[in-house]
């Protein structure tokens, strides 16, 4: 059953960071100009236009799964439409549910899906929950800043079991640039199953596309109007003028803006403020659901701002963004931190240090704009040494296309002095020497050739160059546009229309980047026009990476600007915390985000942190990855840590139990056949040790010390 509750006036302008704070302090009270009757649960300022409050059984449709259960969820087969070409909001959820809860986790029964994780299996890891579907209430609506084009989703889920006398809260951001839930098996699963409502937002990066050729947008439920019909009601509509529109529709046929990439705002800079939000909108929520009526049909305010046990967490960017929230608190929102592989820029100062072995490492703290442009540009060569020729292989292009590729990004890089080498195996080995220095662990080397095979690095360095630079979709930054482009083949070629738009299912299988439901990484300047990034050129569009790179080294103004508006200073304000990441992430290298935040962290907060940081062997950032090939036998699921220090933070928010100490943990992959790994077992995976004797990783005064 679905409501709609209209509150206040639409769009009310949000203020300044504290004029809001103080505005979401009083909402939360309740309090209201010449009043001295009961507080009233008065809708924080910053939401805007209606709520709407969607019940569900548990049986036909419920929180976690959309009453797929853990069968349905579990099935590759996504779940159908009964009228394809027009979705119902139901079906769209239900199938956002289904590939944001497969995106993020090992799926495969060997890999641990039923037996670790999933919906059917309870806290304490065992298989007790059936098909572990959840009955509870949702409340969805936007925060905006008054002018109809930030419209931040917020989602709070409240199951039935929750104990209105024991209050508690997840936060679970969206990972990457995904819809609203995005997070949901990453912390969204432990939450609901420990009783607590549940606080999502997309973070204004959210699954808001725009088709371009037909001026079609996504509204919040996932279902499509044409830009003019949504209005201030698209999740995602482009700042393009008409007449500008038609003439580049003209040049660049059938291309797609993304509110991540084409919103110019900038959105990372609001992630933490966005993540406090959703924990604001949560506390609304419970009101609304438990407070006793006080005043007709006003609800009063039962929950005060810091009376709810609230754990930010998420992973990824969404890790990153609960960090920030958890920064940016001040009144006590939020109770305690704990995230994965976290996607974070920190402001290291001087004297903070990373070291591994007791030796400085050669980089730390860099900004993802830094580091992703340069893994974008050399990756391709470096993946092509010798000592790498059993990497797992991601990409769907055929081998010797893929091959073909290396070399010659190889001879571009080293004809334009950014390597050196006069052989292809001397210039992959300047290429990833390079990589080394910049701050990659050599435990990620096997990953470089699938993070950009996959296209995963191409996608975020094109994604958040846009973001940084604040560019336009018709600016095509450094010739990279999305579009449909026609069946891979010999050259990928953009232009064509698409055989369905993808605009009816984005929301359900886009993940905000392309590659994504149909929707390519294009570059405009391809020998034969333009085409598929990886084919428009042989060198796999060198200049366009080249540019990409550029953008950073040069500096240009507005991306340096960007950058600095989301650095993080590493000051939780002592709130209990825990970081969770893979030493083989190659995505988001531990040196530039988790050791850098813990020495960082040390330094700002010193006697009074509370961080510690658990470092995984053989962890990488995918786990949705480990079911491949390659995958299988040489990494372990860093989610089945993570779920761990939710356990151990919980343990320690309600018993006060200790926290481990900051320490790498040392697992064994499961080795065999690749495409055949032995089932994953406990064997597998140690648990983070109270005392972790030679493991323990150091932290004094801003230097970090993490044994090899």
């Amino acid at each position: 059953m679905t409501r709609t509750l209209p509150f206040r006036p639409t769009f009310a302008p949000r203020f300044t960071y504290a004029a809001w704070m103080l505005a979401a302090l009083a909402a939360c009270h309740g309090t209201s100009s010449g009043s001295s009757g009961p507080q009233t649960n008065a809708l924080p300022a910053f939401v805007a236009g209606s709520v709407r409050i969607t019940s569900y059984d548990g049986n036909t449709d419920d929180l976690l799964t959309a009453g797929l259960g853990k069968t349905g969820i579990g099935s590759s087969t996504a779940p159908a439409f009964a009228n394809p070409s027009s979705p119902t909001a139901a079906e769209l959820r239900r199938l956002a549910i289904w590939s944001n809860y497969r995106a993020l986790v090992d799926m495969s029964a060997n890999g641990g899906y039923g037996r670790f994780w999933g919906p059917n299996v309870d806290l304490n890891g065992n298989d007790t929950l059936g098909e572990g579907k959840i009955a509870g209430t949702e409340y969805l609506a936007y925060a905006d800043d008054g002018s109809g084009t930030q419209n931040v989703s917020l989602l709070v889920q409240v199951p039935a079991s929750f104990d209105a006398n024991h209050p508690c809260i997840v936060t679970a951001t969206s990972s990457g640039s995904r819809g609203v839930y995005g997070a949901i098996s990453a912390a969204g699963e432990w939450g609901l199953k420990r009783g607590c409502a549940v606080a999502y937002t997309d973070k204004g990066t959210g699954n808001g596309a725009h088709e371009l050729a037909t001026d079609t947008v996504t509204l919040i439920d996932g279902t499509v109007a044409s830009a003019s019909a949504a209005g201030r009601l698209s999740l995602f509509t482009a700042n393009v003028p008409a007449a500008t529109l038609a003439t580049f529709n003209q040049t660049f046929p059938y291309r797609y803006a993304f509110k991540h990439a084409h919103s110019q705002q900038n959105p990372e800079q609001s992630w933490g403020k966005d993540t406090l939000e959703a924990v604001q909108f949560a506390y609304w929520a419970l009101n609304q659901q438990f407070a006793p009526v006080v005043a007709g049909s006003q609800h009063g305010v039962r929950y005060q701002p810091g009376s709810v046990t609230t754990i930010a967490a998420s992973v990824s960017n969404g890790g990153g963004a609960s960090i920030e929230a958890a920064e940016e608190d001040t009144q006590g929102w939020i109770t305690a931190v704990v995230v994965g592989e976290p996607q974070v820029n920190v402001a290291m100062n001087a004297g903070t240090q990373v070291q591994e072995g007791g030796a400085p490492i050669s980089a730390a703290g860099k900004p993802l704009a830094d580091y992703m442009t340069l893994a974008n540009l050399l990756e391709p060569c470096a993946a092509a040494a010798s000592q790498l020729a059993t990497a797992p292989y991601l990409s769907g292009l055929p081998l010797a296309t893929t091959q073909s590729i290396r070399s010659a990004r190889c001879a571009s890089l080293a004809a334009g002095g950014v390597i050196s080498g006069g052989d292809l195996q001397s210039q992959a080995a300047s290429a990833l020497a390079q990589l080394h220095a910049a701050g990659y662990e050599s435990d990620s080397d096997f990953l470089q050739a699938p993070m950009w095979d996959s296209q995963a690095v191409p996608a975020v360095a094109v994604t958040y160059a846009n973001a940084y630079t604040r560019a336009s979709v018709t600016d095509n930054l450094c010739a990279f546009s999305f579009g449909a482009t026609s069946a891979t083949g010999a050259t990928g070629a953009a232009g064509v229309a698409p055989a369905v738009s993808p605009m009816s299912t984005v929301f359900g299988l886009g993940n905000g980047v392309p590659p994504t439901d149909g929707i390519n990484l294009v570059y405009n300047n391809g020998s034969a026009g333009a085409a598929d990034h990886r084919l428009a050129t042989s060198d796999a569009s060198y200049t366009g990476a080249l540019c990409l790179r550029q953008l950073w080294t040069n500096g240009n103004a507005t991306m340096a600007a960007s950058v600095a508006a989301i650095r993080v200073n590493g000051d939780l304000h002592g709130k209990p915390a825990i970081i969770v990441q893979g030493r083989s992430d190659a995505l988001v290298p531990v040196n530039h985000a988790s050791r850098a935040y813990l020495a960082q962290n040390s330094f700002a907060e010193g006697k009074r942190s509370q961080l510690s940081f658990y470092e995984v062997t053989n962890g990488q950032h995918f786990d949705a990855s480990l079911p491949i090939a390659g995958f299988d036998t040489r990494f372990i699921p860093v989610h089945y840590y993570n779920l761990q220090a939710l356990n151990l933070m919980w343990n320690h928010l309600k018993s006060g139990a200790p926290l481990p100490p900051s320490q790498v943990v040392r697992t064994v992959p499961r080795g065999g056949t690749p495409g055949q790994a032995p089932a994953l077992t406990t064997a597998n995976l140690p648990a983070i040790a109270a005392d972790p004797g030679a493991n323990v990783i150091s932290v004094n005064g801003g230097v970090v010390n993490v044994p090899q």
